[in-house]
């Protein structure tokens, strides 16, 4: 262990973080031994995941004692069953759930009796910047010489759709493994790989959690690499800006869903899909666990009385015309 603290040493050396404080060689012994706790106990549940029909790998956490997988969208598009590899070389087959391709969030179950080893799943949405991270995986595929190799690193950003960035080191085939907090919980899952691959983002579980029953149920949607020319992405029709207490509708035009549930020019939504919304770029954060078709209820308010709208959303090509003419 002593070669691990002095990577920690040299990791820490001239860095001050916030959270959580290192300040004396006591403060490196006991992240060593939180690491250490990590490697002993969630290397049996950071498997390799490879395509029975494609051929194509990566990994993936298991995170409940009857066998629920979580991974990459990526890693799992276009199969219906992945080869489960372990650690210790033992294979089963999983079945492919569902996928939330807008945040490269998916699903498998392990086929067979349980109880399967497994890590739980905790809050992304509490990480900080400087917050310390284990990051594992199975790069370049199932390799029976090594067990999954440990990256330690840290948070470096959180952007939206709840993805994080930190410098954990991955390569090809990583994608889909666990990034785990120092209590061992599941926080992220990892997603792009950057080319020095050195500064990675992964998926973050909250962003799993909010559409969490979707994707138990099978259900696949949204586009890899965001929305910004998918005409399949669901819309409410409407023209925003920013205002004092919500966003005021600059446009609601005919024909759009917001017009069809009796939304107006010059309302101010306040709230969609039971959240509070004041910024546009927070929309994209709300739709990404939708599909047309769906029903949101949105609040607004008109002559200063509080009304709440129910719109059916609809595919942004299916309306795109309107807001051409």
């Amino acid at each position: 262990m002593k070669k691990l603290t002095t990577i920690l040493a040299m990791a820490f050396s001239g860095v001050l973080f916030a959270t959580p404080a290192v300040e004396s060689l006591g403060d490196l012994k006991k992240i060593e031994a939180q690491v250490k706790s990590v490697v002993e106990t969630r290397t049996d549940c950071t498997v390799s995941l490879v395509s029975t029909n494609l051929g194509a790998s990566g990994s993936g956490v298991i995170v409940s004692a009857e066998g629920l997988i979580l991974t990459a969208a990526h890693v799992v598009e276009g199969s219906r069953e992945m080869t489960v590899i372990f650690p210790n070389g033992s294979q089963a087959k999983a079945k492919v759930l569902g996928a939330n391709y807008n945040r490269d969030a998916a699903m498998a179950q392990l086929i067979g009796d349980g109880p399967w080893p497994f890590a739980e799943v905790g809050d992304s949405s509490n990480l900080e910047v400087g917050d310390f991270v284990v990051a594992m995986g199975h790069p370049k595929g199932y390799d029976p010489t090594r067990r999954p190799p440990v990256r330690f690193g840290r948070v470096m950003a959180k952007g939206d759709l709840e993805f994080v960035t930190t410098d954990c080191t991955l390569i090809g085939g990583d994608s889909g493994g666990p990034l785990f907090d120092l209590e061992g919980r599941v926080i992220g899952i990892h997603s792009h790989i950057a080319p020095d691959r050195q500064v990675n983002n992964h998926a973050g579980v909250s962003g799993f959690k909010s559409s969490w029953e979707k994707m138990l149920a099978g259900r696949n949607w949204g586009k890899l690499g965001g929305n910004g020319r998918d005409f399949n992405r669901p819309v409410l029709g409407l023209l925003l800006e920013p205002a004092k207490g919500g966003m005021r509708v600059q446009e609601a035009r005919e024909g759009s869903p917001a017009f069809a549930a009796g939304i107006r020019t010059g309302d101010l939504v306040v709230e969609i899909a039971n959240i509070e919304i004041s910024d546009p770029e927070k929309l994209n954060n709300i739709f990404a666990d939708y599909e047309a078709g769906e029903k949101v209820p949105v609040i607004i308010y008109r002559n200063e009385k509080e009304e709440v709208k129910t719109v059916t959303l609809r595919r942004l090509g299916d309306i795109y015309k309107t807001y051409r003419r």
